[in-house]
């Protein structure tokens, strides 16, 4: 496995991104291309286009829901601990100054990097592109969804 940086970070699911949604989309052009082509059956591939509209729209918001919803849990708890292990402190009394995008950032810094960069990303604000740039021994988490 690679070495993970921030130049490498974004993921792809290649069933979902690369074969359904371009599937999807093609069958609501074809669709849309029937509507023009069909006068007469308007009203059909009109309900169709809906239809194939609506699977993806759900798909998609179902999809990042539920897994983006506990991922976020499972970062906040492994950040929690973490910081636990390398400082003898809680995180908790901390969390109230900085947002999930700046913690989900901080995961990726190594031990010896996490408690002077959670500082730094209180005291200056540091937004979480900044944070990830800010690292320079990665954590890699390559089980994310």
């Amino acid at each position: 496995m690679r070495k993970q940086t921030y130049s490498n970070l974004v993921r792809h699911y290649t069933p979902h991104h690369f074969i359904f949604y371009p599937l999807l989309l093609i069958a609501v052009g074809l669709s849309l291309l029937a509507i023009i082509h069909h006068p007469a059956e308007k009203h059909l591939w009109l309900a169709i286009t809906v239809l194939l509209f609506f699977i993806g729209w759900s798909s998609f918001m179902m999809r990042q829901h539920y897994a983006l919803g506990n991922q976020d849990r499972i970062v906040r708890m492994e950040l929690r601990f973490r910081y636990y292990v390398t400082t003898g402190k809680r995180l908790e009394p901390l969390e109230a100054s900085l947002r999930f995008s700046q913690l989900a950032a901080l995961r990726f810094a190594s031990d010896e990097e996490l408690p002077a960069l959670v500082e730094r990303s209180i005291k200056e604000n540091l937004p979480p592109n900044l944070i990830k740039k800010s690292i320079q021994q990665w954590i890699p988490d390559t089980m994310r969804v």
